[in-house]
């Protein structure tokens, strides 16, 4: 079974069609999102023109039977201050957020599928480039 976590800009680009990340979805057998990113989209949505269409799309993405939620708990909390910790001693910062993504990644054993250059400076992470 192929199954990924997707980032924040995989859900963005395929809700606009993008051929390439649409095509891959498709082919994946489980797709799973953490409430980080959940947090992230729905944040995007807060106060624009389409956000109740936005909300009303996400929604029927997220009751996808491919598709399972994964909140913050302990575990994850454990993995995202060893990979914050590591970054800090390589001088590779890079947003809060997507440590917290990278750390559910690695939780539940996903690739993580992301157009985001800088998950490269976490190592272990494996990624799937839309």
């Amino acid at each position: 079974m192929r199954k990924v976590l997707i980032d924040t800009n995989i859900y963005s680009f395929a809700m606009k069609g993008d051929a390439g990340v649409v095509s891959t979805l498709r082919k994946i057998d489980l797709i799973a999102i953490s409430s980080i990113t959940i947090g992230e989209l729905l944040s995007g949505f807060k106060g624009a023109s389409r956000e109740e269409k936005n909300r009303d799309e996400l929604n029927t993405f997220l009751d996808s039977p491919r598709v399972v939620i994964h909140p913050i708990d302990e575990e994850t909390a454990e993995f995202y201050a060893s990979i914050l910790t590591n970054l800090k001693s390589a001088g590779t910062p890079i947003p809060t957020n997507d440590i917290w993504i990278a750390s559910v990644a690695f939780q539940y054993g996903y690739k993580l599928f992301s157009n985001d250059s800088h998950f490269r400076f976490i190592p272990g992470i494996v990624r799937l480039i839309g």
